[in-house]
């Protein structure tokens, strides 16, 4: 018998976390042909997530709504229509749900989890057969949770772009170690074949790039604010490490540190205004910058379009990725059997509202998760 209650949280205002409501027994509604109830076991929780519930999310949000997107769990159920999945079955959930393959579009945006449609931060959610990918085999749901929103956006960051893709050789750039650039550090860790003076950089939340990047075969600079993330950084293969505090104008340091000084492909920027300007500078001709994020807070004091004639480079805007991105991705992390850096500090889900203050003090290292129900042993 399926479950008929599940204890969960919802956002109800935007008073700060003091709008995060839990409630014990909430009815799970009839499953539909094609849907799937999944038991989540765990959750990783992205700064979108907190910004929600103080009203500053840019994007799409409803009331009440169940919040985080980024969930790992068991099938405990299907619908008489569904093809892909069966009871037992490892999946985790995709950000947007209506985006499947191919650009974004508005009606796509409108379908964030945790946003608009109900999330992960509760014991059971049902959800369309096409929300849900397959988990990677070489992970285990603590690990699996942290990919939907960070590692996917990481992934599009990279490779999103066909025409200017990463590739072997290049120079990746990342900002801070969140859990966004720590992904693409390591994808670009694989001894692929090098060509050393083609420089791409991407400035992001620097734990996801960082992985990406490295199983690529690319080059990483990377920012952070104290010597012992540096060194961390340096462990998990970074080749360059900027402390961002001692050197506020890191953007030229970064060009300098590209071969040849010719400045980076690729930046990936999740400081937002604050950290434009830098990203501007780091990049070179033709390069591409990638804004995935504002983590920095909003500041009238920021370039403006003009910068990026005078620098003659690409500004993109991206929210997350496709299913499709995400299932190629998912291939990738098994393939190169890349693991991703989770912070040792593990709250339940009844303490989901220290979760949030934990990582609003920026105490946490890489991705944090909220641990909801033991997974079956199987």
């Amino acid at each position: 018998m399926a479950p008929t209650t599940t204890k969960q949280w919802t956002v109800a205002g935007k008073d700060g976390f003091d709008s995060l409501k839990f409630e014990e027994k909430a009815q799970i509604p009839k499953l539909g042909d094609h849907d799937v109830l999944v038991h989540f076991h765990y959750v990783s929780l992205n700064y979108r997530d907190l910004i929600i519930p103080k009203g500053k999310y840019p994007f799409p949000t409803k009331d009440n709504v169940v919040p985080g997107s980024d969930g790992a769990g068991t099938v405990e159920a299907v619908g008489s229509s569904v093809k892909s999945f069966k009871p037992g079955d490892k999946v985790l959930t995709l950000f947007n749900q209506a985006h499947q393959a191919g650009p974004i579009s508005v009606a796509i945006v409108g379908t964030g989890l945790g946003g608009v449609i109900d999330g992960a931060l509760r014991q059971y959610g049902s959800f369309e057969e096409s929300g849900l990918v397959h988990m990677p085999t070489t992970l285990d749901f603590k690990e699996g949770s942290t990919l939907a929103c960070a590692a996917l956006t990481a992934w599009n960051g990279l490779y999103g772009l066909e025409s200017k893709a990463l590739k072997p050789g290049d120079t990746v750039l990342t900002q801070g170690t969140g859990g966004v650039s720590i992904f693409a550090l390591q994808v670009s860790r694989e001894p692929l074949p090098c060509r050393p003076f083609e420089a791409a950089a991407v400035s992001i939340s620097t734990l996801g790039i960082l992985q990406f990047a490295k199983a690529a075969g690319a080059r990483v600079i990377a920012t952070t604010s104290s010597a012992a993330k540096a060194e961390t950084l340096r462990k998990l293969g970074a080749d360059t490490v900027i402390n961002y505090k001692d050197n506020p104008d890191w953007g030229e340091i970064a060009k300098k540190a590209s071969p040849h000084g010719l400045g980076v492909d690729h930046v990936l920027e999740v400081g937002g205004p604050k950290t434009m300007a830098q990203s501007l500078k780091a990049a070179k001709p033709e390069g591409v910058i990638s804004i995935i994020g504002f983590l920095g807070g909003m500041s009238k004091e920021q370039p403006s379009f003009l910068e990026c004639l005078n620098n003659i480079v690409t500004v993109r805007g991206l929210l997350v990725g496709s299913r499709l991105q995400f299932q190629n991705m998912n291939e990738a992390i098994d393939a190169n059997g890349i693991k991703p850096v989770v912070d040792e500090k593990v709250f339940s889900l009844e303490e989901l509202k220290d979760a949030y203050q934990y990582m609003w003090d920026q105490k946490h290292f890489g991705k944090l998760t909220v641990k909801i129900d033991a997974a079956p042993k199987l």
